[in-house]
């Protein structure tokens, strides 16, 4: 009997000292936690917010080009000898006309006196025809010469004005290759490297090229269009989306960027874009032409093409830090009303276009997905969590967001 009420002793406390123990732990839990405060259990987050706006905005389209003297002259050897002289400064700026190489002249020369002997022979054959008719038609008048005799002085006559016909023919190729001998520039400009060295033989053909000659003010930018972007241009004109300047107003300017970032000074104009596509690269060849003035640009750089001029009319704005990417795409954050009548933040898919520049920030443009008079989470979308019903949040002024956040950090420090 004793025995089995000490077992009944213990159980008791055992009992006893379990309730106990977990009161405790249901204190100790209840006493640390804070209610929350939001859908989720998440406190509301301190956020700004901009309002959606359709304005006309300024479009530029972004392209990687090559500048090109406007005028790429070749020079080349026309006729066949030793190169004996180079006579300009490799690199140089020459004028149009001025003389770039000699060729031995000696032999081209000798060929021009030979046809100017030639053509005097045939000259002095052509007068002494000419006389002799003259003294047979007198005789025919008298009647003291043949029918025959007249004809064959009528044919000399003849025969001799086309021999100098033919032997002037040949002193002007004559003159003319000698004058080949001497070649200038073409136009003015800069001459590159000389291809061939003096004492070469040089020669009419595909290896004739001796340098080059660019024209640098203006300069031509050669670029392309790719065809999707081409379709998509044309597509948003038909839509309305996108407006090009008249061009009685000047059409689309185009500005430089060079390699080290900087923008060129000067401005320049579209040339034109090609109808067709290359097949070589499978877009439109386009052509921008850009005032040089001070020879800053030289051919063969490679320069960013930006072309500007275009509108896009009723453009739905935002900045670029207010525009997430999430599992499904892009999306946003637009502020709305719980069920409660709190403020909360719900997330929206978004398409996004180009971006532009507006005012040193860079800002999306959003084709679809955001309407005039919607309010879009621009600060403190890092405390925002998706969350049915959306998510909860404290609406204060640009950059208060940020304010708290440092503020919470200074706290938690």
């Amino acid at each position: 009997m004793r025995s089995l009420l000490h077992v009944s002793g213990i159980e008791r406390l055992a009992r006893l000292g379990a309730g106990c123990a977990m009161a405790l732990l249901m204190t100790a839990c209840g006493g640390g936690a804070s209610p929350p405060s939001g859908p989720g259990g998440f406190p509301p987050a301190p956020v700004a917010l901009a309002d959606v706006q359709a304005r006309t905005v300024p479009v530029r389209f972004e392209y990687v080009g090559q500048t090109a003297g406007s005028r790429e002259a070749e020079v080349r050897a026309r006729v066949q000898g030793i190169l004996e002289k180079r006579s300009y400064q490799e690199g140089g700026y020459v004028r149009a006309g001025q003389v770039l190489f000699v060729i031995d002249p000696r032999p081209y020369a000798a060929q021009a006196e030979q046809a100017a002997a030639a053509l005097a022979q045939a000259e002095a054959q052509q007068t002494q025809a000419r006389r002799n008719l003259e003294r047979q038609q007198s005789l025919a008048a008298s009647g003291m010469t043949t029918k025959r005799d007249l004809d064959d002085a009528l044919a000399a006559v003849d025969t001799t004005a086309a021999a100098v016909k033919m032997a002037q023919a040949r002193l002007t190729e004559a003159k003319l290759n000698l004058s080949y001998t001497t070649v200038t520039a073409p136009v003015s400009g800069y001459a590159s490297r000389a291809l061939k060295s003096e004492g070469s033989l040089v020669s009419p053909g595909e290896d004739s090229l001796l340098t080059t000659v660019s024209q640098l003010d203006p300069m031509h930018v050669n670029f392309s269009i790719s065809e999707s972007d081409r379709l998509r241009i044309d597509r948003e004109i038909a839509e309305g989306r996108l407006t090009l300047p008249e061009p009685s107003s000047g059409g689309q300017t185009i500005r430089l960027r060079l390699a080290d970032g900087t923008m060129f000074a000067g401005q320049g104009r579209l040339a034109f874009i090609d109808p067709r596509i290359n097949p070589s690269t499978g877009a439109f060849d386009a052509r921008a032409v850009v005032a040089n003035p001070d020879k800053a640009l030289r051919p063969g750089q490679f320069v960013r093409v930006i072309v500007e001029g275009s509108q896009r009319p009723n453009a739905v704005l935002l900045p670029q830090r207010a525009v997430m990417d999430g599992p499904q795409g892009k999306f946003v954050y637009v502020a709305a009303k719980s069920a409660d009548g709190k403020d909360v933040a719900q997330s929206r898919p978004v398409a996004v276009g180009d971006w532009i520049e507006l005012g040193g920030e860079r800002l999306w443009i959003i084709e679809s997905g955001l309407k005039s008079g919607e309010q879009v989470v621009v600060d403190g979308m890092g405390k925002l969590f998706p969350v049915p019903g959306g998510a909860p949040i404290i609406v204060g002024p640009p950059g208060a967001a940020k304010d708290a956040a440092k503020d919470q950090q200074g706290g938690t420090k």
